[in-house]
């Protein structure tokens, strides 16, 4: 568990607020900041590579419901392969495009703790001040930290299960971020925060107000000024779909007989995103969340050394090389995040040592949310082995796991019938 020095609290909160004021004052659309990823070859995959990698992603849209999906791979030795597959709707409405803006859900954490970490860096916060600090109203919260909210480890519940069928049945709702972090708050703590591992929506929805809070400004304007801008993401911000170009996101639901009716799935593009705030309000596009996800691995916006220092697993019975730390999950070598919000199944991995790199959205959230892992994960099994071009060298390093893993896993998860094999 991190510790920070506590001395002096009253004089570091006044000083952290001017250096908050200062911080933001500075930054300017011209801010950039480089990703320290090895070179990507500017080429295609082989014909074989492509065949397998859409195989992969038509088996896992046939397996969700979804009638269309967008797809980013980058082998920085072996080539890259981005596209759109499918359509809008079951019944067509016009062909998925690679430049469409979709929700990025669960991607939104990571985000959330990028701009943790800078406040952080500058003063304006410390990883372990308590969230009662900032946030009123929730004094058995005393020994929570916002480092541990960041982690995942905080012992607080989630929302997403009490209120995820009013989200379905009233998509357009604005949801008040106290309000549904009230939810995840009413149900028993899980433990001494700092030693196990939670999922918890209620957490970086809380740490995204303690954050507006600390600074005096919308969590929508501190992920622009501490992750878009200095990334240059041109489709990505917390807030509403609003490109001119939009993957609609539907999802199937039970019709009669109980069995779920994957030709028809309700349609959730335009649902707030208040249902997610700073756990999964963000919307992006494939390029930028491919881009953002080789940031977050290389440490670009926040040190990846002393981010992800302290992992722990995601599961108790899940393998040893899945854990979780500072808002990202990391799967072996690959650091990213994964997950659902209506509409949407969304996954986004990188490699910072050899700069593989997987982004995927599924346009139908029916499935269960670790579909977006185990898609990504296949895709990254196969890019693996991609032969190099021009001359570059092959990663040596492997993953622990085989396409064929992860491509049964999703025919188990199924919701509707996967092709055979």
């Amino acid at each position: 568990m991190r510790t920070r020095s506590r001395i002096h609290r009253a004089s570091a909160v006044v000083a952290g607020a001017v250096a908050s004021l200062l911080a933001l004052s500075a930054c300017s659309p011209d801010r950039h900041v480089e990703v320290d990823m090895p070179p990507q070859a500017e080429a295609s995959f082989p014909d074989e590579i492509v065949q397998r990698l859409q195989g992969a992603v038509t088996h896992a849209m046939e397996a969700t419901g979804s009638s269309g999906a967008i797809v980013g791979v980058w082998a920085p030795w072996g080539g890259k392969w981005v596209t759109g597959i499918g359509t809008q709707r079951p019944d067509g409405g016009g062909a998925v495009t690679a430049d469409m803006q979709f929700r990025a859900g669960k991607v939104t954490r990571a985000m959330t703790c990028d701009v943790l970490y800078q406040l952080a860096e500058v003063g304006t916060v410390q990883l372990d001040d308590s969230v009662t600090e900032y946030v009123s109203g929730a004094p058995d919260l005393a020994d929570v930290t916002l480092g541990q909210l960041c982690d995942g480890t905080s012992g607080i519940g989630s929302f997403t299960g009490k209120l995820y069928s009013s989200w379905l049945t009233n998509p357009a709702r604005q949801w008040e971020p106290r309000y549904l972090a009230t939810f995840g708050l009413g149900q028993p703590r899980s433990g001494e925060p700092g030693v196990a591992y939670r999922d918890s929506d209620a957490g970086y929805v809380l740490l995204g107000l303690a954050l507006e809070r600390a600074t005096g400004t919308s969590a929508a304007e501190l992920i622009h000024t501490y992750v878009v801008d200095p990334l240059d993401l041109e489709a990505t911000a917390l807030g509403a779909l609003d490109g001119e170009a939009v993957l609609a996101g539907g999802q199937s639901l039970p019709g009669e007989g109980g069995a779920v009716d994957c030709a028809q799935p309700r349609d959730l593009t335009d649902a707030s995103w208040t249902i997610g705030y700073t756990d999964a309000g963000a919307v992006t596009d494939i390029d930028d969340l491919g881009r953002y996800a080789q940031a977050l691995a290389a440490g670009a916006l926040a040190p990846a050394d002393k981010r992800f220092d302290a992992p722990l697993p995601v599961t108790a019975d899940g393998p040893s090389w899945y854990v979780a730390d500072g808002g990202a999950l990391l799967a072996a070598s690959l650091v990213g995040q994964s997950g659902k919000v209506p509409g949407y199944i969304t996954a986004a991995f990188s490699d910072p040592s050899s700069g593989l790199t997987v982004a995927v959205v599924l346009n139908n959230s029916a499935a269960a949310a670790q579909v977006g892992s185990y898609l990504a994960w296949e895709l990254a099994a196969i890019a693996s082995k991609a032969p190099a071009a021009g001359g570059a060298a092959i990663p040596e390093a492997g993953l622990p796991w085989t396409p064929e893993q992860y491509h049964d896993a999703i025919t188990a998860a199924a919701v509707c019938a996967p092709p055979a094999g």
